[in-house]
């Protein structure tokens, strides 16, 4: 069974909490008109192991090289055996049998690829969702907690807050300050990262642009530029159609789900009816598991859930209805 909806009514940090709370496999699309993108997340037994994004694909080759971990001619003699042999085979997997990278390195790699991707999809306040239960493609080679990318992504979005005042929207064109004649430029002491950023300013490229040229997250590069506006390096011109787009990037982040523990059999009945799509039988089990256990270690994590199933339940009862 399909689940989906706006995620104005379900946020998206309560589709992850819902997936990981019920041990869902199978894979999540999110679609944003407003932002022209889209993403997919794989999940398996609510862990997340796969994440890829339209705007920014964060290709594994690039970032292999971009972190010094392999040569642009093993990257292309991969790609042409992976050409070679099929789909069904992944870069990274022929990487690791060239013998160019361990099994460890590539595992952290990829784990930093899907990071990239969901702290972006996290953000996301606007757009459209839904979960398609079945086995995710491939063997996975990583498996993330989602209850730990959601926590690192509220500490992100609290960061995004942070940075606000100074760089109030992925849609923001930097420039270069100009210097009066009597002013001399800033001595700067950057690191390789923040040059290559300061490279891609023109005046016409914005924020999320150049972010997709360097096949970096909005999040990085914008802490980047953050740090150039605050020395007066950099000016940005925000285009009045912006603000709009900045207010829908920074929402509310929803408490992290933990992982769930044995409990009573009105707490496991709930997770066996979510898992059997029962929505209604999910919501009263947690409600009766509540009322006896007001004060239980695992009563604010419960009531979290219950809150998302009964959001849920309302979207589709909502559909139903039309």
């Amino acid at each position: 069974m399909a689940i989906e909806g706006p995620l104005r009514e379900l946020g998206i940090h309560d589709v992850f909490q819902l997936l990981d709370l019920s041990r869902k496999t199978g894979t999540l699309a999110v679609t944003s008109e407003l932002r022209g993108n889209e993403g997919t997340v794989g999940f398996q037994n609510g862990r997340v192991v796969a994440a890829a994004i339209r705007s920014n694909p964060h290709r594994l080759g690039e970032q292999l090289m971009r972190s010094g971990r392999v040569t642009a001619a093993q990257v292309a003699a991969a790609s042409a055996e992976q050409a070679k042999r099929g789909g069904g085979v992944r870069l990274g997997e022929v990487l690791l049998e060239m013998g160019v990278i361990s099994r460890k390195e590539l595992e952290r790699q990829i784990r930093i690829q899907i990071e990239a991707v969901i702290f972006e999809l996290l953000s996301w306040s606007e757009g459209f969702f839904r979960f398609e239960e079945g086995p995710v493609q491939g063997e996975p080679m990583v498996e993330i907690s989602t209850e730990a990318l959601l926590m690192e992504g509220a500490r992100r979005i609290d960061e995004w807050s942070r940075i606000a005042g100074r760089v109030p929207s992925v849609l923001a064109i930097p420039r270069l300050t100009s210097l009066r004649d009597d002013q001399q430029a800033p001595m700067l002491d950057l690191l390789p990262s923040e040059w290559e950023v300061l490279t891609m300013i023109d005046g016409e490229l914005n924020l999320r642009a150049i972010a997709e040229q360097l096949a970096r997250t909005e999040f990085d590069t914008a802490k980047v530029v953050y740090g150039l506006v605050s020395t007066g390096v950099v000016e940005l011109e925000v285009p009045a159609s912006a603000a709009e787009l900045a207010a829908a990037r920074t929402p509310t982040p929803a408490a992290p789900m933990a992982a769930v523990a044995e409990g009573i059999n009105d707490l496991e009945g709930g997770f066996r009816n979510l898992l059997r799509g029962d929505l209604d039988g999910a919501v009263a089990a947690w409600t009766a598991w509540l009322r006896v256990h007001p004060d239980d270690a695992m009563t604010e994590q419960v009531r979290g859930g219950l809150e998302a199933a009964q959001r849920l339940l309302g979207l589709v009862r909502a559909r139903d209805d039309e």
